[in-house]
């Protein structure tokens, strides 16, 4: 051995006796003793039992016929639009389009869960097995509040996953996911558990999902699949990420298995799925509403509007009363109270702690069941012409214009407004907004004013973008700003 490799050697050496005799421990068997330290986790065992229950889910739009006239009425030539494009490529509007998510097995005879997004506006779902079976699957049932579809296919013995308690689940356990990230099978990723109960937005902006929040690699592709504990069981189906990219972040958002549960079995038991609804628009107590009631914290949600019709328009409820608890549970803020309303079946008879002024009573309230649109009450009809040519949305920074072929797409963006902080690009094509498809710029401009409206109301000033990029479904989260208009 040459003396420039043995040098670090012999250094390291001679200072740990130095160190030793400094110390006072020189003799290795007079140091304390130190608690084992153990080694990272080994998930292959997991994997290799897990695997084979976990699919890939992709959802296909209809193809156009041929024959289809383009929107401007002339005749088109298919054969001269094949051979003009670059490598005989197809002409787009030929193309069907997919959505690429992952699912997994719930049972011997077929039944797969997976997310309602990963099969939005497609007419026909295919399911392909970890043995590279591909079969069409039916719909049993779609919860896009939720955003929980339920599948089927036909196919006997296959390996169901074992389910785990989510509400069991502490922050900085060990978590894995097996999914099909930008259509790679099986891929695994794994992280620690790094909150629990976080509020996103939602199709109906009110956070029903209390997501359990990870830092498992996360990116398109793996939607619908299965999050794991180190037992092998499933805790949540990963369904979001948080991201300035359009790729992981670090921060990734399943929704917790319990909740999953609970939907699949009203979707198998009714084909749908029914929440409570009180009638209530709330937000969260500050520090000033709390010191003015006399509380000794700021926590429970403040009553803003009481949707007229509604079970809270014929109670005793009044705008400024704080809902502290709900048959005995807490409610920390306005996410909570939305969450555990919409945990509760319509005809419930619940039982509210309110405060209003400095005194707490309880009143009883029937709930009765959630409409399919609880905000229009409350949220501005915009005047908006039906083709407008662009849509200005100051709020978020951004201009929206038309796609030719249809649809609607980012045009122009202000470098520092939220949607370009927010990793939004120009080009992109936008799908959903908060969940709700987007097929023209005067349906994209209501939505985010009634968005906007109803945000401000409950201090969320979160929007939710599905957009597609380059053949890739990305999610954002821009927050609002300032006030949209429309042009002609």
């Amino acid at each position: 051995m040459s003396a420039f490799t043995r040098w670090p050697t012999l250094a390291l050496a001679s200072l740990s006796v130095i160190f030793l005799a400094l110390s006072g421990c020189a003799d290795p068997e007079d140091q304390p003793p130190r608690k084992q330290v153990t080694g990272l986790p080994d998930f292959t065992t997991l994997v290799e039992v897990n695997a084979p229950s976990v699919v890939n889910v992709t959802g296909v739009r209809s193809l156009p016929s041929l024959s289809e006239a383009p929107p401007d009425g002339k005749p088109r030539d298919w054969l001269n639009d094949f051979y003009e494009r670059p490598s005989g490529e197809l002409p787009g509007r030929l193309l069907p389009q997919e959505n690429d998510g992952s699912g997994f097995i719930l049972s011997e005879d077929g039944y797969i869960a997976t997310n309602a997004h990963v099969i939005e506006g497609a007419s026909k779902v295919f399911v392909r097995l970890a043995d590279s079976r591909e079969l069409a699957a039916e719909v049993v049932g779609v919860d896009p509040i939720g955003d929980i579809a339920l599948l089927k296919i036909d196919a006997k013995g296959l390996p169901p996953v074992s389910l785990g308690d989510s509400d069991a689940v502490r922050p900085g356990q060990w978590a894995l996911a097996i999914g099909s990230p930008y259509g790679f099978d099986q891929t695994v990723t794994a992280g620690i558990i790094s909150g629990l109960g976080r509020h996103l937005p939602s199709e109906t902006t009110q956070p029903y999902v209390p997501f359990i929040q990870s830092d498992v690699a996360i990116n398109p592709g793996n939607s619908g699949g299965p999050l794991f504990n180190t037992r092998g069981q499933v805790i949540g189906i990963n369904a979001q990420i948080f991201t300035e990219s359009g790729a992981f972040n670090g921060i990734s958002f399943a929704i917790p298995i319990n909740y999953v549960v609970d939907v699949i079995g009203q979707i198998r038991q009714s084909g749908q799925v029914k929440r409570g609804f009180l009638g209530v628009e709330v937000r969260a107590v500050d520090r000033e509403l709390s010191d003015r009631l006399g509380m000794e914290q700021a926590r429970g949600a403040e009553i803003v509007n009481i949707i007229e019709g509604s079970p809270a328009a014929e109670s005793p409820l009044l705008p400024g009363d704080v809902i502290l608890a709900v048959n005995d549970v807490p409610i920390a803020d306005s996410a909570d109270l939305t969450e555990v309303l919409g945990s509760l079946m319509p005809g419930s008879q619940i039982r509210l702690s309110v405060r209003s002024g400095r005194e707490t009573s309880d009143i009883e309230v029937a709930l009765t069941r959630l409409p399919d649109s609880v905000n229009a009450s409350s949220a501005p009809s915009p005047e908006v012409p039906e083709d407008p040519e662009l849509v200005v949305l100051d709020n978020l920074g951004m201009i929206l214009r038309p796609l030719d072929e249809g649809g609607v797409r980012v045009g122009e963006l202000d470098p520092n407004g939220p949607a370009k902080l927010s990793g939004m690009m120009t080009g992109d094509r936008i799908l959903s907004i908060d969940r709700q498809s987007v097929e023209s710029l005067a349906q994209a401009y209501r939505l985010v004013t009634r968005i906007a409206h109803n945000r401000a109301r409950r201090g969320n000033d979160l929007i939710l973008f599905l957009v597609e990029r380059d053949g890739e479904q990305r999610f954002f989260m821009p927050a609002f700003a300032g006030n949209p208009h429309a042009s002609d």
